[in-house]
């Protein structure tokens, strides 16, 4: 089994998502578009993993490779190939399959719950009825055709949908290990001002252990959920 991952920043990586592909017996390459690194051809994988990062998937000028990146979703979703999308990365699956990109309400960052919603088909993933995860974002999409809503926040109408069986996107970050949190404040500190959603930096680094091995417990049945259901 072969899976692939897009990075777009340096500090925001596979997480735990790493740990679970090595126990599963993954062949696991990368794309990391920072260092201008090209994407495969999809044939030469059975999972996509398209991560985080602190830009827009509007900020085509800035970061050019995203409309490649877009295409490249489309044509692995095509393709039947099972695809996991964590926030930046859930938009942009979003936004190839023809949902909007726009500013949430309110910034979600740090600590905060994501409740289940029920779905009238038991052909998608379902989670625990309210989760306490990690957030870090400003922006959320509209579901594209055919896409379910999975979870939903206080602030936040579409935290995570599935399309089909194998492509589901995550607004939240169950991949979250200390070291990543500890990775992304470091080089986002500046959005952590004063705001309703926004935890301070001392907020979010007193977690326990016990609070990243539950969302990381989660991210492995995700991906448990979608090796099970590749097409």
């Amino acid at each position: 089994m072969r899976a692939h991952y897009i990075q777009h920043v340096p500090f925001e990586g596979l997480g735990s998502i790493e740990t679970w592909l090595q126990h599963a017996g993954y062949e696991i390459s990368g794309s990391r578009l920072f260092q201008g690194e090209q994407f495969p051809d999809v044939g030469d994988m059975d999972l996509l993993v398209v991560l985080g990062g602190p830009m827009s998937i509007h900020d085509e000028a800035a970061y050019p490779w995203l409309v490649q990146e877009k295409a490249y979703i489309r044509q692995a979703i095509a393709a039947g190939i099972s695809v996991l999308g964590i926030c930046l990365g859930a938009q942009l699956i979003a936004h190839a399959m023809g949902g909007e990109v726009f500013s949430n309400p309110k910034k979600e960052i740090g600590w905060f719950p994501v409740e289940a919603v029920d779905s009238e088909s038991d052909a998608t993933f379902s989670f625990p009825k309210e989760i306490n995860t990690f957030h870090w974002h400003g922006e959320t999409f509209s579901l594209p055709k055919g896409a379910v809503c999975l979870a939903k926040s206080a602030v936040c109408t579409n935290q995570a949908f599935q399309i089909g069986r194998n492509v589901i996107g995550l607004q939240f970050h169950l991949e979250t290990t200390a070291t990543s949190a500890q990775a992304i404040i470091e080089h986002c500190r500046n959005e952590l001002i004063a705001g309703e959603y926004i935890q301070s930096e001392a907020d979010i680094l007193s977690a326990s252990q016990q609070r990243y091995a539950s969302i990381n417990r989660i991210m492995d049945k995700v991906l448990e959920y979608l090796q099970d259901h590749k097409s």
